[in-house]
């Protein structure tokens, strides 16, 4: 058959018609899709670790510390699995009401698709490999809920079945036996047998007599006698392959109807050691290891979030776990003490700042907390957690010497950049929340605005933080503010169609802006004449900062709002980033996407150019950080003075 393009993936229908544009090269991520089941997995070469983020499936080199990226999928990976030699990698997605869900198989070495599988609809659930890699078999989400077996090869489906009369949530091929595999779902535990003759697939369910279980994951011991089912109801049932009756189940006594002394939260993944024992995974965030014959839990250990996979090593000394906050732990398997190896956000970003021409270091703010992460290593070097509370907008003051963030409860709050100690809080700063602010270059001022659209403006001394002027035009939340290069005045963008520029002497406003959008940002060209806004309308817009008329409107987005802009040093290129989760690189003077950013799965909620030019970063709804490289002639550019 034909083959379907191969990486980089086709671009949606609306920009093929006009394609100059070239690709931004993903120069690393800091994100982690911890909810997806069993999706943490290391590579038999014991060097990869792979795992999905969004529409992207990640292999980062553990030892070498890079990352490379499978992309093909136009929608979240639901689902991945590897081959036994660690030769291929399937992943599953899962997609709209109506249309189809694919499967693709990449070669791993060669980092390409090999096939796209087209046949479930909506979703993919999960995936499984025949031990010799001949077969693979797949299988639909509950609107599906087929079992399809493939050959691997030529990539065209065998035969395919409904998986039961229920859902069915997992499936996976005996260690011994290209013939045979097993499912789990909704109240039934299946055994198949493969015909390959006939093409048939033969059912047989295991009888597990009164009980009424929910099974979400299925480990098959390696004589391949014992299914071991982990279920929803927090237990493991143990049932005989052969005879497919149910034999025993973990924790005992959890049969009885307080069912005390099961898992909270149901078992969520297993896996089994080397010397037979069990390894499970709990929705509470327990891991605990069972003894494979007896069942009975020798040891446990808690770690943060519901445990989502288990990636043992080839010895079975240690393991990795996922968990739902996008945490990933290293554990080792005889004592159970885990170690936090990444973290990242689990929620919204809701903005980025770097500090004041520093490239090393950057900050994010989420729905939980802000977070500053090492640019080059990609790891988190601090923590800032407020209870309960989100924080909007976060900038770096021009000296370095503290952070400032603008919270939900109306506080802006300054942070100690190392230790991440409260240097001051300004109280109901704003009703409702402070949803943007600035600081200028003496660092004695603060421009906050807020949900209900007022400006103000702070002075900000040793001691003390005092307001001077408290500007309501607006009738909208303020989403953006930036300063002129001189302090004399800022610039506000709210929701409510408008953009005002201030006087921060007399206090006053100098000019307006009206367009017929929801203003999401707005940023200075270095020379000041000019400025550009973007918002709901989809549409970029060029201002002359003298008269406030458009000079020129281009179609910044073919679908979805735009939220994010930011300009170069020089002011030759631009990017900017929305609903339609593409990453777009403009040049300032021809008004023309030159490079597009595949890779966010969520909307992108901000996106800032590194200080030395030489790397975007960009923020989305999906809690991913993603580092884009800026090709060189552009980086040059970005350098050049301004005219």
């Amino acid at each position: 058959g034909n083959q379907p393009p191969s990486y980089p993936r086709t671009p949606p229908r609306s920009l093929r018609g006009k394609m100059q544009e070239q690709e931004l090269e993903l120069q690393a991520v800091i994100g982690f899709k911890g909810t997806v089941g069993s999706s943490l997995i290391l590579h038999p070469d014991q060097e990869h670790l792979i795992f999905p983020l969004g529409c992207t499936v990640v292999l980062r080199n553990l030892l070498k510390r890079t990352q490379s990226f499978l992309q093909g999928h136009d929608n979240q990976v639901n689902c991945i699995t590897v081959s036994n030699s660690g030769r291929l990698l399937a992943s599953g997605q899962k997609t709209f009401m109506g249309f189809p869900a694919d499967v693709i198989i990449w070669d791993f070495e060669e980092r390409r698709e090999i096939h796209r599988l087209s046949l479930h609809k909506v979703a993919v659930t999960a995936l499984s490999f025949s031990c010799n890699e001949t077969y693979l078999a797949t299988l639909g989400g509950q609107d599906d809920n087929s079992l399809v077996i493939w050959e691997v090869e030529r990539g065209l489906a065998v035969c395919g079945t409904p998986a039961a009369t229920d859902t069915a949530h997992c499936v996976r091929f005996f260690n011994n036996s290209e013939f045979s595999l097993v499912t789990g779902g909704n109240y039934h535990v299946i055994i198949w047998q493969f015909d390959l003759a006939n093409k048939k697939i033969r059912p047989t369910p295991a009888s597990l007599g009164q009980m009424k279980r929910i099974t979400t994951n299925v480990l098959i011991d390696q004589a391949d006698e014992n299914v071991y089912c982990g279920t929803t109801t927090g237990d493991l049932l143990q049932v005989k392959l052969k005879s497919a009756l149910f034999k025993q189940l973990c924790p005992k006594g959890s049969r009885g109807a307080s069912g005390s002394s099961a898992f909270a939260l149901g078992v969520t993944c297993s896996s089994m050691l080397p010397d037979g024992d069990i390894l499970l995974g709990t929705g509470d965030g327990v891991i605990a290891r069972i003894n494979g014959e007896s069942l009975i839990v020798k040891s446990q250990c808690k770690v943060l979030g519901g445990v989502t996979s288990i990636a043992q090593t080839s010895d079975g000394t240690h393991f990795f776990c996922g968990t739902t906050l996008s945490n990933i732990y290293w554990v080792d398997t005889d004592t159970l003490t885990a170690e936090l190896r990444n973290t990242c956000h689990d929620g919204r970003i809701n903005h980025v700042a770097f500090p004041f021409g520093y490239s090393e270091v950057f900050a994010t703010c989420s729905v939980t907390d802000i977070r500053v992460w090492n640019a080059s290593t990609r790891q988190e070097l601090l923590r800032i957690q407020v209870p309960n509370m989100e924080c909007y907008c976060i900038d770096f003051m021009r000296d370095g010497r503290s952070i400032i963030s603008g919270w939900s409860d109306g506080k802006v709050r300054s942070f100690l950049p190392q230790s991440g100690k409260l240097l001051y809080a300004i109280n109901d700063a704003h009703k409702n929340g402070v949803t943007a602010m600035a600081a200028s270059i003496d660092c004695g001022r603060l421009v906050t605005g807020g949900m209900e659209g007022e400006v103000r403006v702070w002075r900000i001394g040793m001691q003390t933080q005092t307001m001077e002027a408290s500007l309501k035009e607006h009738r909208g939340r303020v989403y953006s503010i930036k300063m002129t290069q001189d302090d004399s005045s800022a610039i506000s963008a709210s929701a409510d169609g408008s953009c005002i520029i201030w006087d921060l002497n007399l206090k006053v406003r100098k000019l307006c802006l009206f367009d017929s959008t929801l203003f999401k940002s707005v940023v200075y060209h270095p020379d000041e004449s000019q400025l550009l806004t973007t918002g709901s309308d989809r549409k970029v817009a060029y201002w002359d900062t003298f008269d406030g008329q458009a000079i020129r409107v281009l179609e910044g987005s073919d679908e979805g709002e735009l939220t994010t802009l930011a300009i170069s040093k020089s002011g030759s290129h631009y990017v900017s980033g929305g609903e339609e989760r593409l990453l777009k690189l403009w040049d300032y003077d021809k008004g023309v996407a030159e490079y597009i950013g595949v890779g966010h799965s969520g909307t992108i909620t901000c996106a800032a150019i590194s200080p030395d030019q030489s790397f975007v970063v960009s923020t989305g709804a999906e809690g991913a950080i993603l580092i884009w490289t800026v090709p060189e002639e552009i980086v040059e550019k970005c350098h050049e003075d301004v005219q």
